[in-house]
Protein backbone atom coordinates (compact mmCIF):
# COMPACT_ATOMS: atom_id res chain seq x y z
CA UNK A 1 0.00 0.00 0.00
CA UNK A 2 1.42 3.20 -1.27
CA UNK A 3 0.27 6.25 1.63
CA UNK A 4 0.59 9.34 -0.43
CA UNK A 5 2.08 11.42 2.45
CA UNK A 6 5.34 11.86 3.79
CA UNK A 7 5.31 10.11 7.29
CA UNK A 8 4.65 6.42 6.63
CA UNK A 9 3.19 4.33 9.06
CA UNK A 10 5.51 2.09 11.12
CA UNK A 11 3.09 -0.90 10.42
CA UNK A 12 -0.08 -1.55 9.18
CA UNK A 13 0.08 -5.22 10.85
CA UNK A 14 -2.76 -4.79 13.70
CA UNK A 15 -0.56 -7.04 15.95
CA UNK A 16 2.22 -5.14 15.37
CA UNK A 17 0.43 -2.27 16.10
CA UNK A 18 -0.58 -3.66 19.55
CA UNK A 19 2.89 -4.33 20.38
CA UNK A 20 4.24 -1.20 19.34
CA UNK A 21 1.99 0.42 21.61
CA UNK A 22 2.73 -1.29 24.40
CA UNK A 23 6.36 -1.22 24.10
CA UNK A 24 6.02 2.72 24.03
CA UNK A 25 3.74 2.63 27.24
CA UNK A 26 5.75 0.36 29.03
CA UNK A 27 8.74 2.79 28.50
CA UNK A 28 7.30 5.96 28.83
CA UNK A 29 5.39 4.73 32.04
CA UNK A 30 8.98 3.77 33.54
CA UNK A 31 8.80 2.90 37.52
CA UNK A 32 5.35 2.04 38.63
CA UNK A 33 3.98 -0.13 41.97
CA UNK A 34 1.37 -2.07 39.90
CA UNK A 35 1.43 -5.76 40.17
CA UNK A 36 1.85 -7.52 36.96
CA UNK A 37 -2.02 -8.26 36.82
CA UNK A 38 -2.98 -5.02 37.52
CA UNK A 39 -0.75 -3.38 35.12
CA UNK A 40 -2.57 -5.64 32.50
CA UNK A 41 -5.27 -3.51 33.03
CA UNK A 42 -3.82 -0.14 33.68
CA UNK A 43 -1.82 -0.76 30.54
CA UNK A 44 -4.93 -1.15 28.46
CA UNK A 45 -6.77 2.38 30.17
CA UNK A 46 -3.74 3.94 28.77
CA UNK A 47 -3.38 2.49 25.50
CA UNK A 48 -6.82 3.44 25.21
CA UNK A 49 -6.60 7.28 26.10
CA UNK A 50 -3.84 8.03 25.69
CA UNK A 51 -3.20 9.53 29.18
CA UNK A 52 -0.19 8.75 31.74
CA UNK A 53 -1.56 10.59 34.26
CA UNK A 54 -4.64 8.91 34.46
CA UNK A 55 -3.21 5.42 34.36
CA UNK A 56 -1.05 6.63 37.33
CA UNK A 57 -3.90 7.06 39.31
CA UNK A 58 -5.97 4.07 38.89
CA UNK A 59 -6.57 2.11 42.40
CA UNK A 60 -7.43 -1.11 42.91
CA UNK A 61 -8.95 -2.59 45.96
CA UNK A 62 -10.02 -6.33 47.63
CA UNK A 63 -8.32 -8.08 45.14
CA UNK A 64 -10.56 -6.57 42.77
CA UNK A 65 -8.80 -8.38 39.27
CA UNK A 66 -9.30 -11.61 40.86
CA UNK A 67 -12.80 -10.68 41.86
CA UNK A 68 -13.71 -10.11 38.61
CA UNK A 69 -11.77 -13.01 36.86
CA UNK A 70 -14.04 -14.95 39.38
CA UNK A 71 -17.43 -12.88 38.54
CA UNK A 72 -17.37 -13.33 34.88
CA UNK A 73 -16.58 -17.81 35.01
CA UNK A 74 -19.45 -17.99 37.33
CA UNK A 75 -21.31 -16.54 34.02
CA UNK A 76 -22.24 -13.37 36.29
CA UNK A 77 -23.44 -10.58 34.82
CA UNK A 78 -22.29 -7.17 33.75
CA UNK A 79 -24.27 -4.21 34.20
CA UNK A 80 -22.83 -1.05 32.32
CA UNK A 81 -24.51 2.70 32.80
CA UNK A 82 -24.27 3.75 29.28
CA UNK A 83 -25.14 1.70 26.23
CA UNK A 84 -21.73 3.09 24.52
CA UNK A 85 -19.84 0.89 27.23
CA UNK A 86 -22.07 -2.12 26.13
CA UNK A 87 -21.04 -1.44 22.67
CA UNK A 88 -17.27 -1.68 22.92
CA UNK A 89 -17.31 -4.88 25.21
CA UNK A 90 -16.21 -7.64 23.96
CA UNK A 91 -19.59 -10.06 24.77
CA UNK A 92 -18.19 -13.48 23.60
CA UNK A 93 -15.78 -13.62 26.37
CA UNK A 94 -18.11 -13.46 29.27
CA UNK A 95 -21.39 -15.37 27.56
CA UNK A 96 -19.28 -18.31 26.83
CA UNK A 97 -18.99 -18.31 30.83
CA UNK A 98 -22.99 -17.83 31.25
CA UNK A 99 -23.03 -14.11 31.51
CA UNK A 100 -23.83 -11.56 29.37
CA UNK A 101 -23.46 -7.30 29.55
CA UNK A 102 -26.81 -5.27 30.86
CA UNK A 103 -27.65 -1.57 29.93
CA UNK A 104 -31.11 -0.21 31.78
CA UNK A 105 -30.25 3.77 31.23
CA UNK A 106 -32.93 2.98 27.81
CA UNK A 107 -35.98 0.72 29.28
CA UNK A 108 -39.22 2.15 28.99
CA UNK A 109 -39.93 1.44 32.76
CA UNK A 110 -36.66 3.63 33.48
CA UNK A 111 -37.46 6.50 31.63
CA UNK A 112 -41.04 6.57 32.97
CA UNK A 113 -39.80 6.26 36.54
CA UNK A 114 -36.67 9.06 36.30
CA UNK A 115 -39.42 11.47 34.72
CA UNK A 116 -42.08 10.55 37.41
CA UNK A 117 -39.28 11.12 40.05
CA UNK A 118 -37.55 13.71 38.63
CA UNK A 119 -34.32 12.31 38.71
CA UNK A 120 -31.78 10.55 36.59
CA UNK A 121 -32.28 7.39 34.81
CA UNK A 122 -28.87 6.23 36.06
CA UNK A 123 -29.92 6.37 39.19
CA UNK A 124 -33.23 4.41 38.71
CA UNK A 125 -31.31 1.96 36.22
CA UNK A 126 -28.77 1.18 39.37
CA UNK A 127 -31.42 0.49 41.22
CA UNK A 128 -33.51 -1.64 38.63
CA UNK A 129 -29.98 -3.49 38.32
CA UNK A 130 -29.98 -4.29 41.57
CA UNK A 131 -33.03 -6.09 41.68
CA UNK A 132 -32.76 -7.98 38.74
CA UNK A 133 -28.98 -9.37 38.89
CA UNK A 134 -27.45 -10.85 42.30
CA UNK A 135 -24.05 -9.87 42.51
CA UNK A 136 -22.15 -8.86 39.21
CA UNK A 137 -19.70 -6.72 37.94
CA UNK A 138 -20.91 -2.92 38.00
CA UNK A 139 -18.96 -0.73 34.95
CA UNK A 140 -19.61 2.71 35.01
CA UNK A 141 -17.63 5.19 33.01
CA UNK A 142 -20.16 7.89 32.60
CA UNK A 143 -22.78 8.79 35.17
CA UNK A 144 -21.43 9.83 38.60
CA UNK A 145 -24.68 9.89 39.55
CA UNK A 146 -25.25 5.96 38.90
CA UNK A 147 -22.08 5.64 40.79
CA UNK A 148 -23.41 7.21 43.65
CA UNK A 149 -26.67 5.33 43.91
CA UNK A 150 -24.80 2.19 43.69
CA UNK A 151 -22.51 3.00 46.52
CA UNK A 152 -25.84 3.95 48.21
CA UNK A 153 -28.09 0.62 47.85
CA UNK A 154 -24.52 -1.23 49.02
CA UNK A 155 -23.98 0.68 52.05
CA UNK A 156 -28.01 0.10 52.43
CA UNK A 157 -27.28 -3.57 52.21
CA UNK A 158 -29.46 -3.68 48.86
CA UNK A 159 -26.49 -4.45 46.84
CA UNK A 160 -23.22 -6.50 46.97
CA UNK A 161 -21.50 -6.56 43.57
CA UNK A 162 -18.70 -8.63 43.02
CA UNK A 163 -16.83 -6.48 41.28
CA UNK A 164 -17.41 -2.48 40.77
CA UNK A 165 -15.38 -0.51 38.05
CA UNK A 166 -16.11 3.02 39.05
CA UNK A 167 -14.30 5.95 36.23
CA UNK A 168 -17.24 8.62 35.14
CA UNK A 169 -16.26 11.23 34.04
CA UNK A 170 -16.73 14.99 33.90
CA UNK A 171 -16.99 18.09 35.70
CA UNK A 172 -20.38 17.64 38.03
CA UNK A 173 -19.85 14.62 41.06
CA UNK A 174 -17.14 12.81 38.88
CA UNK A 175 -13.64 13.41 41.11
CA UNK A 176 -16.34 12.85 44.09
CA UNK A 177 -18.20 9.95 43.10
CA UNK A 178 -14.83 7.93 43.05
CA UNK A 179 -13.81 9.63 45.90
CA UNK A 180 -16.80 8.16 47.52
CA UNK A 181 -16.16 4.96 46.04
CA UNK A 182 -12.48 4.80 47.48
CA UNK A 183 -14.19 4.49 51.14
CA UNK A 184 -15.82 1.12 50.34
CA UNK A 185 -13.84 -0.75 52.10
CA UNK A 186 -15.04 -4.59 51.91
CA UNK A 187 -16.46 -4.24 47.98
CA UNK A 188 -13.88 -4.58 45.12
CA UNK A 189 -13.31 -1.76 42.84
CA UNK A 190 -11.35 -0.24 40.34
CA UNK A 191 -11.30 3.44 40.13
CA UNK A 192 -9.01 6.47 39.25
CA UNK A 193 -8.76 9.49 40.94
CA UNK A 194 -9.94 13.32 39.40
CA UNK A 195 -12.23 14.01 36.37
CA UNK A 196 -11.04 12.07 34.15
CA UNK A 197 -12.12 8.88 32.65
CA UNK A 198 -15.08 8.01 30.49
CA UNK A 199 -16.41 4.99 28.65
CA UNK A 200 -13.85 4.01 26.82
CA UNK A 201 -11.50 3.58 29.36
CA UNK A 202 -13.86 1.81 31.46
CA UNK A 203 -14.20 -0.49 28.43
CA UNK A 204 -10.26 -1.42 28.64
CA UNK A 205 -10.45 -1.80 32.16
CA UNK A 206 -13.14 -4.60 31.71
CA UNK A 207 -12.11 -6.61 28.56
CA UNK A 208 -8.50 -6.74 29.82
CA UNK A 209 -10.50 -8.22 33.27
CA UNK A 210 -11.87 -10.51 30.83
CA UNK A 211 -9.05 -11.61 28.69
CA UNK A 212 -7.44 -12.45 31.79
CA UNK A 213 -10.29 -14.89 32.84
CA UNK A 214 -8.78 -16.84 29.53
CA UNK A 215 -5.91 -16.73 31.01
CA UNK A 216 -5.28 -16.96 34.72
CA UNK A 217 -5.86 -20.57 35.67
Amino acid sequence: MDFKTDFKPLTIEPDKIYDYSFSIIKEEMGVHDFSEEEWMVVRRIIHASADFELGRSVMFNGDAIQAGINAIRKGRHVIVDVQMIESGTGKKRFQKYGGDLHCYISDEDVMKEAKRQNTTRAIISMQKAVRENEGGIYAIGNAPTALLELIRLIKEGIAKPDLIIGMPVGFVSAAESKEELAKLKDIPFITNVGRKGGSTVTVAALNAISILADQVK
